[in-house]
Parts: C-alpha cells; structure tokens; sequence
C-alpha cells in the first residue's frame, strides 16, 4: 500500500495509507458524524474546498451508485477514513467507493484513528489541512519532505473565514426540474451549491422549480414570474455574500415569499442585518437535535454548516438593517446541543429559513414539512407589484 501523511496546520500528523488517488490536496478539515450516506456527503457542493472527516469507522460497505449523487461530481477537497470497506456489497452498487475516488482525482487517507483526530479538532477547532501520499511525499531532489516544510504549504492555503464560494459550485445556466402532477406554484430557486434531492422534494409538491446560477439579479427572478423564491445551502463564509444578500433584500422589500436553508438561513440573517460568527467546529452529520419552538417537538436533523447567526434567541427582535424596516423576526428553531441558531422567521415578511436539510438526502426525514410551510406561504401572501 502506498504511505500516505495528513498534515494539520497545528503540526499535528497522522500516518496512514492512501485511499482513492494519490498525491496531494488542501483544505479545511472537518468531520462528519453521519454512519450512513457518505455518497451523498461526497457530492454535496457545501463541502467544496473541504477534506471530510468520517467518524464513522467502516465506510464504503454499500460502494457508488448511480442514482444518490447530489450532484454531478464529488466535491469534498479530500476524504478521511478508518477502515475503508475491503469490497461493496449492495445490490444498487454500480462500483466501489476507492474506484470513484480515484476516478475523480480525489486524494484521501485510510487507517488513521479517527477518533483520536476528531477530538483533536473537536478541541482546537477545524483547521486548515494536506493530505499527501504517493510521489507528492517527495520534494524535487526526491528526499522526503520534512514535516516543517509541509506545515508551510498548508498554512500558506487560504482560510474558509473570508471566502466567497458559492460562485464557483453554482450551475452555470439556469434550469427547470417540472412539477409532479399539476403545477400549483412557481419556484425560483438560487442555486449556492444546492442538492439535487431540494428540487425534488418541491416538485413533489407540484411546484414547478427554476434554478438559477448564484449570479442572478433579481430581474433574472422576476422573470421567471415566481411565486417565492428559495435560497440554497452551499460553501463559504456569508460575511463575504454581498452580491446574494443584496439579491435576498430585494426579494424582501418586494414580499416575495422567501424560504431559505443552511447558507440560505445565513444569508437571511444578515439580509435581516443580524451578525454570523465562525463555528469552532460546526455541525456535520445526520443526528443534530433541533428544537421547533412553536410546536416544542424535538428534530432530528441533518447539519453541513460552519457558521451560524448571531441573533437573540430569548425574545423576538427588530431586524438591525435599515433602522428595522424588515420589522420584528424570532428565532423558530435551536440546536439543543449548543443553543445555536437553528432557524428564522420574520414576523412582518414572508420569510423564513432553517440552519439544517430538510431534503432528507440522506436522511433524516423530521424536517419534510418545512417544504410544505412554504408552499402554504405562497399561496396564502398576496403578491405585490415588482
């Protein structure tokens, strides 16, 4: 087996063996907590310039499909694992998870302790991060390189905090996934990094959905004669969004029903005018508890997020932007681990978003009727002229 080095840029190593292609990737390390649908976290756009994590110890028992994929490449930067499964077995499985890998050129690293590197990050933080392996061990005299230079080339990557991303994984043409049955409502929806399964589950409810590139203006939403507008989840850091935002309070000032999810979430926040703040280490996996707090049932719901909002979470408030003309907004959900903001709704707009992934791809299935909250907003909110 070919040596394979994780390098953190606090100096820790790992040792281990390279798992899909060899040589060497960048990233900020992170870790995902779910134990099943790693093909659906290979192919979410959110983890675009990202190396992932599996806490889970057996991954790739059920191999790739051809029908799971989130979109139409694997996206995470690089890719951890324990013990990477010897051979797939399942009856949907069309080859396995090492051949996908390094049919994508996706460097990974297998046979580290997991557990040791998850507490460490769970202790500092995530980080920036290299995996290197093969040839890539080697500097141009063909000596191994040492473990200072290496620290060097992964703090001289760029930071996650600052980073405008959504641009480089959104669709470069827009496109319409039809409703199911008879259409009942119209849907433009910003494509940040969405997942496939999101438009899926509107068309379910026979809304017929537009997906626009990030880039959009908001005469490229009116356009398409919405009935809301959605906003996706997706990579980077919100602060840096100005073009989105502007596009959302656009949308906003128009009362155009909005529903938003994950970075969507983020991006109504500061729309709103409220602060977002970096995670120590976010929420990833398939297993946050999340409380509603109108109904008081506890969520179980799936997570991809390293910033939050920063907004009261006692009482409702007025949204800061423009001396409070988007009038009050409370938050609606929040994470019972940490109290983190998990969703808002604004109580003089038709708007609303959650931090979490209602699509259930792949899983959980506790958040589905947030598909339905919206279809009900949009066709109970008297449309205004654009």
């Amino acid at each position: 087996m070919t040596d394979a080095l994780l390098v953190l840029e606090d100096g820790r190593t790992f040792t281990g063996e390279a798992y899909g292609a060899t040589g060497e990737t960048l990233g900020e390390i992170v870790f995902n907590t779910g134990m099943t649908g790693y093909q659906e976290t290979l192919t979410d756009p959110s983890y675009h310039r990202q190396i992932v994590v599996m806490t889970a110890p057996h991954i790739g028992n059920t191999g790739i499909n051809d029908e799971d994929a989130e979109s139409g490449r694997i996206w995470v930067s690089g890719y951890v694992v324990r013990d990477p499964a010897r051979r797939a077995s399942n009856w949907r499985s069309d080859r396995s998870l090492d051949e996908e890998l390094t049919a994508q050129d996706v460097v990974g690293i297998s046979g580290i302790d997991t557990r040791a590197l998850t507490r460490h990050l769970r202790e500092r933080g995530v980080m920036r991060a290299a995996i290197i392996s093969g040839e890539a061990l080697l500097d141009g005299s063909g000596r191994a390189r040492t473990t200072e230079d290496l620290v060097d080339f992964v703090r001289e990557s760029p930071q996650m905090s600052g980073a405008d991303l959504a641009g480089e994984v959104s669709t470069p043409e827009a496109y319409v996934v039809p409703a199911q049955g008879e259409a009942v409502a119209r849907v433009a929806a910003i494509d940040l990094g969405i997942k496939a399964m999101t438009p899926q589950r509107l068309a379910e409810r026979g809304i017929e959905v537009h997906v626009l590139p990030a880039m959009s203006t908001i005469e490229d939403v009116l356009a398409v004669s919405p009935d809301g507008v959605f906003f996706s989840n997706g990579p980077g850091d919100p602060g840096a969004a100005t073009h989105e935002i502007e596009l959302l309070r656009a949308v906003l000032d128009r009362r155009i029903p909005f529903f938003g999810i994950c970075y969507g979430n983020q991006l109504l926040g500061r729309a709103l005018g409220y602060g977002t703040y970096k995670l120590g280490y976010g929420h990833r996996g398939v297993n946050q508890p999340v409380l509603d707090r109108h109904t008081g049932k506890v969520e179980i719901t799936a997570h991809n997020h390293g910033f939050a909002v920063d907004a009261p979470v006692d009482a409702e408030s007025v949204a800061p932007h423009d001396g409070g003309r988007y009038g009050r907004v409370e938050v609606s959900h929040i994470d019972l681990n940490d109290n983190v903001v998990e969703g808002l709704n604004a109580l003089d707009l038709p708007a609303f978003s959650v931090q979490y992934h209602p699509e259930a791809a792949a899983g959980p299935h506790d958040a589905g009727y947030l598909f339905d909250r919206f279809l009900t907003l949009m066709t109970t909110t008297e449309g205004t002229d654009a």
